[in-house]
């Protein structure tokens, strides 16, 4: 399940000063294994100065490409970001995890208007939206807002403007900028102003029917209720997915003392061990030489997934599953604490 495959990098394209889109090149026998839909990311996995690193990144390239490109944002203390910005090269192999995700969009027969949010690197996953949903139908179309810094700092701006004038009468752009006034932009961020300018006076006359946010957590917040304040929408046509950890606000219930027989399925082999009930299920697991599958160790994305067979845990914080896949077992082990004596968790029926 966590299996990973070597695939060579194809391009690498700077996108501006601090980032880079690495585009992989597919074998033919792996085109299905590397089938993805709109918004999903894949991981990658790269051994750097001795320590295994496993890193999440959206899918800008649309599915109907047959190809798989990502952008790569240079962060502070990033120890894969600095080297894929600086040093990996055209024909380096890196090991890669299938796609995977529940931020996505689906093509349907019935035209559909999107409208999406992004600010930052939250853009990567939104332009293979945007593709999708406008190669998808010919009635499709997509508003999006972007904000950045300056024009200097906006990922995929060319390509964007592609696309823009590709799709003049269906697809619909308002760059933001916070710092610099640039042409063609509004100045600021993006804010409740932001939201009513642009769904409820530039395209009162467009029907949304689902909205995609990407980005930090404030910026997601804020458009998530004025949406919902204002009466566009509500929660269920509201998608997101955050690009980083953040703090934890709400006070969680410290685990209780002692020790929970857990119990793992992955790929089909089954494995019991003995674990602290204070230690999160992930660790335990990986503690074991457990080949389970997980990327960003911090609740940010969905790969390390499980569902609970038996047994009951607590989850420090979560970002992704539902209220209904909560109820059904499904838990982020990377954030879970066992509250039973025993705990039975599948990683392959998710």
């Amino acid at each position: 399940m966590a299996h990973f495959y070597p695939l060579t990098v194809q391009h690498i394209k700077p996108l501006t000063d601090n980032s880079v889109a690495i585009t992989f090149s597919i074998p033919k026998e792996l085109t299905k294994t590397f089938a993805f839909s709109a918004g999903q990311y894949i991981t990658i996995k790269k051994e750097i100065k001795g320590k295994e690193l496993r890193r999440s990144y959206s899918i800008s390239s649309s599915p109907k490409s047959g190809s798989i490109t990502v952008g790569v944002k240079k962060v502070d203390k990033g120890s894969f970001s600095d080297y894929a910005n600086h040093k990996l090269a055209v024909g380096d192999v890196l090991e890669v995890m299938p796609p995977d995700g529940r931020f996505v969009f689906n093509p349907t027969v019935k035209p559909k208007n999107i409208a999406a949010f992004a600010a930052g690197s939250g853009i990567t996953p939104v332009i293979s939206i945007a593709r999708s949903v406008l190669e998808s139908n010919p009635k499709n179309k997509f508003v999006l807002v972007y904000g950045n810094k300056s024009y200097k700092e906006t990922m995929f701006y060319t390509e964007l403007v592609k696309l823009q004038l590709e799709y003049t009468d269906r697809f619909f752009i308002y760059f933001i900028c916070s710092q610099e006034r640039e042409e063609n932009s509004l100045f600021g961020r993006i804010d409740v102003s932001t939201v009513n300018y642009v769904v409820k006076n530039k395209h009162k006359d467009i029907a949304i029917d689902d909205f995609y946010l990407c980005g930090p957590e404030a910026m997601i917040h804020l458009v998530k209720d004025s949406l919902k304040e204002s009466e566009i929408t509500s929660d269920d046509h509201i998608h997101f997915e955050l690009f980083t950890e953040t703090e934890i606000k709400d006070e969680i219930p410290p685990a209780p003392d002692g020790s929970t027989q857990l119990t793992v399925t992955v790929d089909d082999e089954e494995f019991t061990f003995s674990m602290d009930k204070r230690v999160k299920v992930l660790d335990a697991v990986l503690k074991e030489n457990i080949d389970a599958p997980y990327s960003c160790q911090g609740g940010v994305c969905s790969t390390c997934i499980a569902r609970i067979k038996e047994g009951q845990a607590l989850m420090e914080k979560n970002q992704i599953l539902t209220d209904e896949e909560i109820e059904e077992g499904l838990i982020l082990t990377c954030q879970a604490h066992p509250t039973t004596p025993t705990l039975k968790i599948d990683y392959d029926d998710v």
